[in-house]
């Protein structure tokens, strides 16, 4: 082996990877591990998602059970307004109704309306499902004078004022002067129940500025009046939403 030789042998034993070649390897095996750390989040997401639609679905089933049991003054129900079914010890609105040492994360409330005259005695229930967010928060209540104060131990809807703008608009209207931006109980994503009617919609969003803060859009046209109430269950602290889901059936009594 001539010299010439053991310098090219030498000069091949020295070579390898830059400082840069080497740092753009980490950064793309880095954004690539931040792409997967991200698929786990989303499907975290929506496996807790897929969770709590499988038990609001068994908290319905039970409480539309506890209605038919307990049961409602058909007479006393009107066919144009919801009434709040109140008439069972609140302990019966938790999800499981068994006895647990754990405390109670789900609640349910219901909505009555009777459907047509007495003789059918047919009644129109709605039932909220809700997680309870936190051990120690109170959740809104609406007070026979229509103002608001913050007392009920559990998520329950209220009714909200609203108007209609177009065939897919409401505009939310808070005429009380109390303080409390009643705009910010209904935000995208949220299911409302139109007080006449019992018809459920879907909030597509909420008017941001520039456009009418009270402005929300449905998912489908209201046929309710021009003006009357619709029920939500509001946002509690840091604007969390505790509803899961809104289910509704005809029941006979």
């Amino acid at each position: 082996m001539n010299n010439e030789q053991r310098t090219m042998n030498y000069e091949l034993t020295k070579n390898g990877f830059s400082l840069t070649e080497v740092l753009l390897a980490v950064a793309t095996l880095a954004i690539g591990m931040l792409f997967i750390a991200g698929t786990f989040l989303v499907g975290i997401h929506f496996s807790t998602i897929a969770t709590e639609r499988t038990i609001a679905a068994v908290a319905a089933d039970e409480a539309f059970a506890k209605v038919k049991i307990y049961g409602v003054n058909v007479s006393s129900l009107s066919p144009n307004q919801q009434t709040p079914f109140t008439s069972i010890d609140p302990n019966e609105f938790a999800y499981p109704s068994t006895n647990t040492v754990a405390e109670k994360q789900y609640y349910w409330s219901a909505l009555c309306r009777r459907v047509g005259s007495d003789p059918n005695r047919s009644v129109q229930v709605t039932v909220f499902v809700c997680r309870k967010v936190g051990s120690g928060t109170k959740y809104w209540v609406r007070n026979p004078d229509r103002t608001l104060s913050v007392g009920s131990p559990h998520p329950i809807p209220i009714p909200v004022k609203v108007s209609q703008v177009s065939p897919n608009e409401l505009s939310i209207i808070d005429d009380l002067n109390d303080g409390i931006d009643e705009r910010t109980f209904i935000n995208d994503g949220y299911t409302i129940v139109d007080n006449q009617t019992g018809q459920i919609y879907r909030v597509v969003k909420r008017y941001a500025p520039p456009d009418d803060e009270r402005m929300i859009l449905l998912d489908r046209p209201w046929v309710g009046g021009a003006t009357g109430l619709v029920w939500v269950v509001p946002p509690v602290g840091g604007g969390r939403y505790p509803c899961i889901a809104v289910y509704q059936k005809i029941m006979r009594f």
